[in-house]
Parts: C-alpha cells; sequence; structure tokens
C-alpha cells in the first residue's frame, strides 16, 4: 500500500471495477471505503451532518463510538476513509501514520491505524 492516499472531492466515483480492483488494489479498498462514504452522504443526511459536526458514528468499519469507554480505542483506515467521504472532504490518508480523532459527540480519543494487532489491545471498554 502506498504510504499517502490521496483522492480528491472533485473526482467522480469510479464505475464498473471487480472485487478485486476495489480490495486488492495498490490501496486496499481505502478509495472503495471513502467512495462509500461518499453515497451515505447522500443516502442519510442526519449521519453526514453528524460526521461534519465531528461525531465519529458507528458505520460498518471498526472506529465509530456510541459512548465513551475506558481504555483506548482504536480505528481502521478504513473507517477513516469512510468517514472522510462522510464528511464531503478529500480522501486523505498517511497509511504509515496514526491519526488521532476526537469524538466531538462522547469526547472518546479515537486512534486510526494500519496495526490490526492494536485492535485487540482494547481490554476495558465499560462505560466510564
Amino acid at each position: 500500500m502506498p504510504n499517502h492516499v490521496y483522492r480528491s472531492i472533485n473526482e467522480p466515483k469510479r464505475e464498473w471495477l471487480g472485487w478485486d480492483q476495489m480490495w486488492k488494489g495498490s490501496d486496499k479498498g481505502l478509495i472503495t471505503c471513502w467512495e462509500r462514504g461518499r453515497e451515505k452522504a447522500t443516502e442519510d443526511v442526519e449521519l453526514a451532518n453528524s460526521a461534519q459536526r465531528g461525531e465519529l458514528p458507528v458505520l460498518a468499519w471498526k472506529g465509530g463510538v456510541s459512548r465513551k469507554m475506558k481504555g483506548k480505542k482504536f480505528g481502521t483506515l478504513k473507517y477513516l476513509a469512510q468517514w472522510q467521504g462522510l464528511r464531503g472532504e478529500d480522501l486523505d490518508i498517511y497509511t504509515d501514520e496514526e491519526i488521532e480523532v476526537v469524538c466531538s459527540k462522547t469526547g472518546m480519543l479515537v486512534t486510526f491505524t494500519n496495526d490490526a494487532k492494536k485492535f485487540d489491545e482494547n481490554v476495558d471498554l465499560s462505560e466510564s
């Protein structure tokens, strides 16, 4: 995967791609997730509005939060890509960096990472 995946919000959605092209290309599905976020923004305006307010709503990928939890919370770069699309932003992710976002609704800090091992480190997820 390239260390920087970027796509302008002005780019049209890619059409007629096969599964391998969408998920096994050099971006490993980040563009597909971002495009899905753009679609969801037109399907669910309130969800898009919540993302634009800085909330991290629960989506298909790990990273959304519905309440503040104890411990660390990690999310996937696929979530971050979909969230950027939902917000109407360019896709702009450095895959070799961890990106921290604080949910404006819950105050929960989520670290988005490409390191899948860190998802198992969410030990204490009880409400605080």
